[in-house]
């Protein structure tokens, strides 16, 4: 049976992922975080603990039978994200420690091959810190010119704008797939229109999208594609970027060491081929099999099989929270996924999540590593409720209870 027509089973899902089974503060565990990291299930806490006990080596190089065995676990690992995006050549799938990394090698390396003093690179209003800091890192460097685009009060991109900034000078667009503050699904496949007819490549941060809905980067036909390991269900200090292989071939690396080479001298160094030009040192070999094991879980249970269940959580959710007096929700565009920041005009964000966690319930607070969103808003924080594919309607409403008793707390 295919993934497309596989039943799905929110028992069954919830039973794959022992932290459910956690209580907080004397109540069973409400977890409400996944837009900062994910719970993991068995079958990945398995895979990384059967690498520490029964496959510990070095990957690459070794010709002893644990090193083989760890590689190929490794390797796989590649071949099955390379399936899971629809990659298409295994060379374009290039292992980094998370979407922060995957950017920051694009800023650097596609930086000192194409950018030059005058240049723009072009962002949005609505972009992760780590989306941000980069690109005004290369501007410093190489006198670039950083555009932004910005979003209206609903949330949603000002597509307008964004086709009057592109323009010749234009060299990179780097553009978040999903806002994780907003929830905004940004309508990413007339960007990348757009940004092709002028010839400009474009870089999307997926770090929210990857376990919201499938992904194919040759429907997509972007340029670049980054996403973080533990949003997927898989470890922490995990992630990918893809690109294609004509820019990732033009590329210099910017990390230098061992494996990243072909042969060193003292008078010169030739690198390897893709995509190890790109991965210096000992890598998370652990982590990345966990990785391929998060992305086999998921290719089986099937991203599409989950969407009408997480949307009728945010639907109850956003129906429940907005009965509450004094509530204010940030982020209402039309096209969202399911993360749910809000505000309270007698609490404040760090209180609320601070009180809820006593009725053991996980929400995340703070600017949420975007801080133009929040001064866009007025404000310097909102509560984020973000569900996933094991959260119920039952989840809400412990939620929503515990807001209401914060609220009276205060009152």
């Amino acid at each position: 049976m295919s993934s497309s027509t596989v039943q799905f089973d929110i028992d069954k899902v919830r039973s794959d992922f022992p932290n459910l089974a956690v209580e907080i503060n004397g109540h069973p565990l409400v977890y409400l975080d996944n837009g900062a990291t994910t719970l993991k299930p068995q079958c990945v806490i398995d895979a990384v603990c059967h690498h520490y006990s029964a496959e510990t080596a070095n990957v690459h190089r070794g010709v002893h039978t644990l090193s083989e065995r760890a590689t190929s676990a490794y390797e796989g690992a590649r071949e099955r994200i390379q399936s899971f995006i629809n990659a298409p050549a295994l060379e374009e799938i290039i292992f980094t420690s998370g979407t922060t990394d995957a950017i920051n090698l694009v800023a650097q390396c596609y930086g000192r091959r194409f950018v030059e003093e005058g240049d723009e690179i072009l962002i949005t209003e609505m972009e992760h810190h780590s989306n941000i800091v980069p690109w005004q890192m290369l501007c410093e460097e190489r006198g670039c010119v950083l555009k932004v685009v910005p979003f209206n009060d609903r949330g949603e991109l000002c597509l307008e704008t964004f086709q009057k900034l592109l323009n010749e000078r234009t060299r990179l667009v780097s553009v978040v797939y999903v806002s994780n503050s907003l929830g905004t699904i940004n309508p990413v496949e007339k960007i990348i229109e757009l940004a092709h007819a002028r010839q400009v490549p474009v870089l999307l941060d997926a770090a929210q999208a990857v376990s919201y809905f499938p992904i194919d980067v040759q429907k997509l036909n972007c340029d670049f594609l980054a996403f973080s390991g533990h949003k997927l269900f898989g470890p922490t200090g995990t992630g990918v970027l893809y690109g294609k292989a004509k820019w990732l071939n033009e590329m210099p690396p910017y990390r230098g060491g061992g494996d990243m080479i072909r042969s060193v001298t003292f008078d010169k160094t030739v690198y390897n081929t893709l995509p190890y030009k790109f991965e210096a040192g000992t890598p998370n070999i652990a982590g990345f099999i966990g990785l391929g094991r998060a992305v086999q879980y998921v290719q089986d249970l099937g991203l599409a099989n989950t969407h009408a269940h997480r949307a009728d959580v945010l639907a109850y959710a956003t129906a429940e929270l907005s009965k509450i007096d004094g509530i204010r929700i940030i982020g209402t565009a039309q096209s969202k996924t399911a993360i749910l920041s809000f505000i309270h005009e007698d609490v404040h964000a760090h209180d609320m999540g601070t009180l809820v966690d006593e009725e053991g319930v996980a929400i995340r607070t703070g600017h949420h590593c975007t801080q133009p969103v929040m001064d866009h808003f007025g404000i310097s924080a909102t509560s984020r409720a973000s569900f996933s594919i094991y959260n119920t309607r039952d989840d809400v409403d412990r939620f929503v209870r515990a807001v209401q008793k914060s609220i009276e707390l205060f009152r």
